[in-house]
């Protein structure tokens, strides 16, 4: 008797990666982090960030509508250390215009966990995420989450005994949006990326000049936080002199005094823009050329602006301009680093 025959079955679709369309959605999900770090520069230098003194995930998300919801969210400010020691008698007209970027600030940053939530979800529902970046893109999510928690931690430490927040908690801020819009950009860049890398291609600066830029980026972010562009408003010179006497008496005038604080932030500038222009010399030799006109205009651009931000008195528009330009920084170093670590090394 012959046996039966073995059941067949259609062969199992192959999994729908588009790694392109991953790709583009992480550049957009950059694009609106950049977005958010600029709006934040605003809400920083305009005084914006204490206006809303509560966290509300869900009904925070539409502003105040009619008179008495205004008048509650202005008496609820008016409760805050900034409004008694530097905003008393402000008027309806000037809280609203504080409340402004703060509200905007804080809508973007429910945008960018709806940018990134969504089109996640449904990449993954449609197996359209490549094997080996679900892990990646789960821990940058989970990041964007922890952000929103650290936002409120750094707005709560400005709301009783101070006028501001703490500007440890405001670098720490600053310091997760930019690993966001860095590891989304990165990962685009891994998504992108076709063929085998061929030719010499020298990293040995990744590690040490992302080290540097951080630094720099956080006592940007003291400066920031304690107000200490008013510090001094001459350039190359500061207080007559190149280098001021009694900057450092302790090791925490490193991060909480103003004038030093200034001092390491301008100081640490040389290096960096010496540091990216040697970087962008040998990323033209070897054939970047894209990437070394990006890295060596953008830090030239970030140096001009920091001078010219000193030199105004801390202006709005410059200081803004800035941090815009520090943020597009990271980019450039990001596509630059992205490109040097692939391939042949030297």
């Amino acid at each position: 008797m012959a046996s039966a025959a073995a059941p067949t079955f259609p062969p199992l679709p192959l999994a729908a990666a588009r790694p392109r369309a991953v790709a583009v959605w992480l550049l957009a999900v950059a694009g609106l982090v950049f977005a958010m770090v600029v709006v934040g520069g605003i809400t920083r230098l305009t005084e914006s960030g204490l206006s809303i003194t509560r966290w509300d995930v869900v009904s925070g998300t539409l502003p105040p509508i009619g008179e008495a919801a205004w008048a509650a969210q202005f008496e609820a400010y008016k409760a805050s250390s900034q409004y008694q020691l530097m905003n008393r008698g402000m008027t309806m007209a000037e809280f609203q215009g504080i409340f402004f970027w703060e509200y905007v600030h804080r809508l973007l940053g429910r945008v960018i966990g709806l940018a990134f939530a969504v089109p996640l979800l449904w990449f993954w529902v449609k197996k359209a995420i490549p094997d080996g970046y679900k892990p990646r893109l789960l821990a940058l999510l989970m990041l964007g989450a922890l952000q929103g928690t650290i936002g409120w931690w750094m707005v709560s430490s400005g709301l009783v005994g101070r006028t501001e927040v703490a500007h440890e908690r405001l670098a720490v801020h600053l310091g997760v949006a930019l690993t966001i819009m860095a590891g989304c950009i990165w990962t685009a860049l891994d998504l992108l990326r076709s063929g085998t890398p061929s030719g010499d291609r020298p990293h040995r600066w990744v590690v040490p000049f992302a080290l540097l830029l951080a630094v720099q980026i956080i006592w940007g972010a003291f400066v920031a936080g304690m107000r200490a562009g008013h510090v001094s408003d001459s350039w190359p010179l500061m207080f007559g002199v190149l280098v001021p006497q009694g900057l450092v008496t302790t090791a925490r005038d490193l991060i909480d005094s103003p004038a030093t604080v200034h001092f390491l932030h301008r100081s640490l500038a040389w290096v960096v823009a010496a540091s990216a222009l040697l970087i962008a010399v040998r990323l033209w030799r070897a054939g970047a050329g894209a990437r070394a006109l990006a890295l060596g205009g953008l830090v030239v651009a970030q140096f001009a602006l920091g001078v010219a931000t000193v030199l105004s008195g801390v202006a709005i528009p410059l200081g803004v301009a800035h941090q815009a330009c520090g943020a597009l920084l990271v980019a450039a170093t990001i596509w630059a680093a992205h490109w040097s670590m692939q391939g042949t090394r030297r």
